[in-house]
């Protein structure tokens, strides 16, 4: 337990058979039950995190769901493999000791997202106060998490996250120039124009909060915490930003990104539309999404009218560039609507040497 409240990890895992002992051996004291879900790796992966289940004895990879508090239904649901059920002896967090792990293991591979989305309905089902997903790469280093669950236990808010950008260094460069545009198309999306590092896995949630959420309607792919930040926003949930370390083993990055970009991309935009429709318009009217539209439909309008006289022989006309000048005004002024909308949602009140104390 941590400040009163029950904690449940989530922990995400795909071919992390290096690393995922020292994650579940570390993991805080506080932290009453893990979930580890075990992505259909094809390594040994799923022996590893058996071996450090039910008190270190390794379950009978034979056995099929569980078998008490209707972890086979919940199993079941999520397209999971329960191999704990009510055997998991480890002494429960809640008493100072080490997290009951539950291995959960999808029969096919489903990405983070999904291999997320089936903890979060274990832990909702198991009526946890506070769910934290911690990386199986041990990105999440131990004295991190306590920062992410602090401002969620405190009830300030609903959702808090892990920032890297405030401590960069640590961060390879390649990291931070993807990192900073996807932040800036995310906050275009999100609503949430305050909030850094999007990427960032480690995050905490609360229980009202997954109970509000559609868990099932999540995306399943590494644009997982994208699609999240969206439909929290939508529901009005306090969001926290929270300065921490960036951490880097001998991690192998499972993400391509020629194919990520491009569905990301695609998430965010329909996610935009998505938010704009729902929040400001059939919840409630906000000029703002009048704003957005205008502009992005006149700005589309002079870029086709400056295409058109580039192709076209004699002087131009110049009222192609008029119209995509004035369309931007009408975003920009959207911009400005939706940040001042959304302004009591954000919580950016550590520091960046917070952050780097952090050790």
């Amino acid at each position: 337990m941590y400040e009163g409240h029950t904690v449940a990890a989530v922990i995400p895992v795909y071919n992390e058979e290096p690393f995922i002992g020292e994650v579940i051996e570390t993991l805080p004291t506080y932290v009453d039950r893990a979930y580890v879900v075990d992505d259909a790796s094809t390594d040994d992966t799923w022996s590893a995190i058996q071996a450090r289940a039910d008190g270190g004895v390794p379950v009978d990879p034979s056995a099929r769901n569980g078998d008490v508090d209707g972890s086979d239904v919940a199993a079941e649901e999520s397209g999971a493999r329960d191999e704990a059920g009510g055997r998991a002896a480890a002494v429960d967090g809640e008493d100072g000791g080490s997290p009951t792990v539950v291995p959960l293991q999808h029969e096919r591979n489903r990405g983070v997202g999904g291999a997320i989305k089936t903890g979060y309905k274990r832990s909702v089902a198991d009526g946890t106060d506070i769910t934290v997903v911690i990386a199986g790469d041990g990105q999440t280093a131990p004295d991190v998490v306590e920062r992410i669950v602090e401002p969620v236990a405190a009830g300030r808010v609903d959702y808090a996250k892990g920032n890297r950008m405030l401590t960069r260094e640590e961060m390879p460069a390649f990291r931070q120039i993807g990192n900073a545009t996807l932040a800036l198309l995310t906050r275009i999306a999100s609503g949430y124009w305050k909030v850094n590092d999007p990427q960032n896995g480690s995050t905490a949630i609360s229980l009202s909060a997954l109970e509000t959420l559609e868990i099932d309607e999540l995306y399943e792919d590494y644009g997982f915490v994208n699609d999240l930040l969206i439909r929290l926003n939508v529901h009005e949930m306090r969001v926290a930003d929270v300065p921490r370390r960036a951490v880097y083993e001998d991690e192998t990055s499972h993400i391509s990104y020629t194919s990520f970009i491009p569905k990301l991309s695609i998430l965010l935009l329909r996610g935009f539309l998505w938010r704009l429709r729902v929040k400001y318009l059939q919840r409630d009217f906000h000029p703002l999404a009048l704003c957005y539209y205008l502009g992005a439909g006149t700005s589309a309008l002079g870029a086709a009218s400056v295409g058109a006289d580039a192709l076209r022989d004699g002087p131009s006309r110049g009222d192609g560039r008029v119209l995509f000048a004035l369309g931007w005004l009408f975003m920009l002024l959207a911009m400005v609507f939706d940040l001042d909308e959304n302004r009591d949602l954000q919580e950016i009140g550590a520091t960046a040497e917070d952050g780097r104390n952090d050790e």
